[in-house]
């Protein structure tokens, strides 16, 4: 027995597909997708079946956790490091972000349009004596090791960084960039 079929729609949803590509790869018509979805149409139960099958099918591979798209590599600053040092570190990395560790405590996070705020009002000089702990913003989220992505979405939405933690501790960093390598 297949589920309702007013539940295609929010299945499909949950795991981020479109009307389209759920069409393509059950080789029904995209329009045909839409009516079912409406109510307007009663599908064949073969093509009930193949629609549920391939959901289920994709629900189960969407299993990718935190940890397996989170950068291991963190670049990390401590709260007493200089606004310099900061600009110099994601100079050569190339980054736009970076977490501000007091020991294994993370403490806050320095990013681009945080630093951008204080370059125009300082000099090289006074950017020597500024400590980041004075413009760094606040912690961003820590998720555990094992969170699905499909939950970090909204956290890369209002954070610019999700750190990532196993039994406590950071083991890596998840930015916008790494949640892009999601989408085909």
């Amino acid at each position: 027995m297949l589920p309702r079929l007013e539940s295609i729609k929010q299945a499909r949803m949950k795991i981020g597909l479109t009307q389209q590509k759920l069409a393509s790869l059950t080789g029904v018509s995209t329009s045909m997708i839409n009516q079912i979805e409406s109510g307007r149409c009663q599908p064949s139960y073969a093509t009930a079946r193949k629609i549920f099958e391939v959901l289920w099918s994709l629900e189960s591979q969407s299993s990718t956790k935190a940890g397996d798209i989170c950068s291991k590599e963190i670049a990390k600053l401590k709260a007493q490091d200089s606004l310099h040092d900061a600009i110099k570190k994601m100079q050569e990395l190339s980054i736009s972000q970076m977490p501000i560790f007091e020991g294994l405590d993370v403490v806050g996070v320095i990013t681009e349009d945080g630093i951008v705020k204080h370059i125009l009002d300082n000099d090289e000089t006074e950017r020597k004596r500024i400590k980041i702990s004075e413009v760094m913003d606040p912690r961003p989220p820590v998720v555990d090791y094992n969170t699905p992505v499909k939950t970090l979405v909204s956290l890369i939405r209002y954070s610019k960084c999700v750190l990532v933690s196993k039994q406590g501790k950071i083991v890596g960093i998840i930015t916008a960039s790494d949640a892009l390598k999601l989408v085909d």
